[in-house]
C-alpha cells in the first residue's frame, strides 16, 4: 500500500537525519556526503507525503462540515471538496512517480564521448555537430562544460571529442543519449545534391568518484606525449599530454586539452575511473537482463537510437518510435521534448514492472 511505503521512508529520513548528526560521521566526509545525498533525496518525498497527509486531514474534516446545519458553510465545503478530489489524486500519482527505483548515478557529472563513425569525413562533422547541440543544451539548463580531449579534422568536426557536463542532475537527462547516432543529410562536399547516411557514436559515463570506483594506481601505467592537433602537426614540443592505461583490462584514457600535464594526468584519471566503473555497471545489467529492459538509457552501445534527417526537418528517436518536425530547433540545443520523452517512457515502464 502507497501510504505504508511512504511511512517506511520517512522513518529511513529521520534515521539518516540521527545518523548525520553522530560525531564520528559528522566528520568522516565520505560517509557523511554519501548519506547526506540520500537525505536530499528523501526530503522531497518525505516534503511531498506531508503535503499529502495535510489534505487527507483536511478532506475529513470538509466531510463533517458538508453535514452542517448552516447552509453557507455546507456549501463552502462542498467547494473546497470538490477541489481536493482533484488535487489529491494528482499527488497521488506524483508520489507514485517518486517511488520508482532511481538510478543510483543520476544525480552525477558525465564525461561524453563522440566520435565519427560510418561516412568519413561527413562522419567526423557530424560528431562536430552533435558536440555543438550537446553545448547548447549544456548552456540551456545551466550545466558547465570541459573539453578533456579533442581530435579535429581538417575537413571539419571531430573523429574523437571527450567533454565532461557538470551540474545538477546531469546523467539522469544525459543517459538516453548513449548509441548511434545517424545523420540523413547533403554534405557540403556532395556536388550532385546526393542524400548521404553517417553516422557518430555517443557514450555518456557517469563520472566516478573515488567512493565508487578504487582504482589501484600500481595497476596504472602512465604515458607523456606531444599533443597535436588537425592533420597530426605538433601543437607543442613539450610532452604535456597524457594517456593512462590500466594494465588489468587495458583499459585506455588520454588527455591533452589541459594547461599542464599535471591537469591532464589528473582528467585522464577520472576518465579512466569512469570507464573502469561504467564496465563494472554494464556487466551488473547484463546479469539483471530483466531491469535491463525497463531501461531506455543503458542499451546496447551499438544500437542505432535516433536518426536526424534534414531534408525533412525530421528527428526520430527509434528506441521509442518518437518523431519529432523540429531537427532546426533539436540541433540548437532544444532537446526537451526528446528527452522528457524518454524519461516518461522509462518511468511508465518501471512503474508497470512495481
Amino acid at each position: 500500500m502507497l501510504r505504508d511505503r511512504l511511512d517506511q521512508i520517512v522513518e529511513k529520513y529521520m534515521e539518516i537525519g540521527q545518523e548525520m548528526s553522530k560525531p564520528e560521521v559528522a566528520t568522516d566526509i565520505k560517509i557523511l556526503t554519501k548519506l547526506a545525498k540520500e537525505y536530499s533525496n528523501l526530503e522531497k518525498i518525505v516534503k511531498k507525503y506531508r503535503t499529502y497527509k495535510k489534505l487527507l486531514g483536511q478532506l475529513d474534516g470538509l466531510k463533517d462540515m458538508v453535514k452542517d446545519d448552516d447552509p453557507e458553510i455546507r456549501e463552502m465545503a462542498e467547494m473546497e471538496l470538490e477541489d481536493l478530489h482533484d488535487k489529491i489524486p494528482t499527488i497521488e500519482e506524483e508520489l507514485e512517480l517518486m517511488l520508482v527505483p532511481k538510478d543510483p548515478n543520476d544525480e552525477k557529472n558525465v564525461i561524453v564521448e563522440i566520435r565519427g563513425a560510418a561516412g568519413g569525413d561527413e562522419a567526423n562533422i557530424f560528431a562536430g555537430d552533435l558536440f555543438r547541440m550537446y553545448n547548447k543544451y549544456a548552456e540551456h539548463m545551466e550545466w558547465k562544460i570541459d573539453v578533456l580531449t579533442a581530435e579535429p579534422k581538417e575537413a571539419g568536426g571531430y573523429s574523437q571529442l571527450e567533454f565532461m557536463i557538470k551540474g545538477d542532475s546531469v546523467y539522469s537527462h544525459m543517459k538516453y543519449e548513449s548509441g548511434v547516432h545517424r545523420v540523413q543529410r547533403v554534405p557540403q562536399t556532395e556536388s550532385s545534391g546526393r542524400v548521404h547516411t553517417s553516422t557518430a557514436t555517443v557514450v555518456i559515463l557517469p563520472e566516478a568518484e573515488e567512493i565508487d570506483f578504487q582504482m589501484d594506481m600500481s595497476d596504472i601505467r602512465v604515458d607523456t606525449y606531444c599533443s597535436s592537433g588537425p592533420g597530426g602537426q605538433s601543437v607543442n614540443t613539450t610532452k604535456s599530454a597524457v594517456r593512462v592505461t590500466h594494465v588489468p583490462t587495458d583499459t585506455v584514457a588520454q588527455c591533452q586539452d589541459g594547461k599542464s600535464q599535471h591537469e591532464n594526468k589528473a582528467s585522464a584519471l577520472k576518465i579512466l575511473r569512469s570507464r573502469l566503473y561504467d564496465k563494472v555497471l554494464q556487466e551488473a545489467q547484463e546479469k539483471e537482463a530483466g531491469e535491463r529492459k525497463s531501461k531506455i538509457g543503458t542499451g546496447d552501445r551499438s544500437e542505432k537510437i535516433r536518426t536526424y534527417n534534414y531534408p525533412q526537418n525530421r528527428v526520430t528517436d527509434h528506441r521509442i518510435n518518437l518523431s519529432i518536425q523540429q531537427l532546426d530547433k533539436i540541433v540548437d540545443g532544444k532537446l526537451e521534448p526528446v528527452i522528457e520523452a524518454l524519461i516518461s517512457e522509462e518511468q511508465k515502464r518501471k512503474l508497470e514492472k512495481q
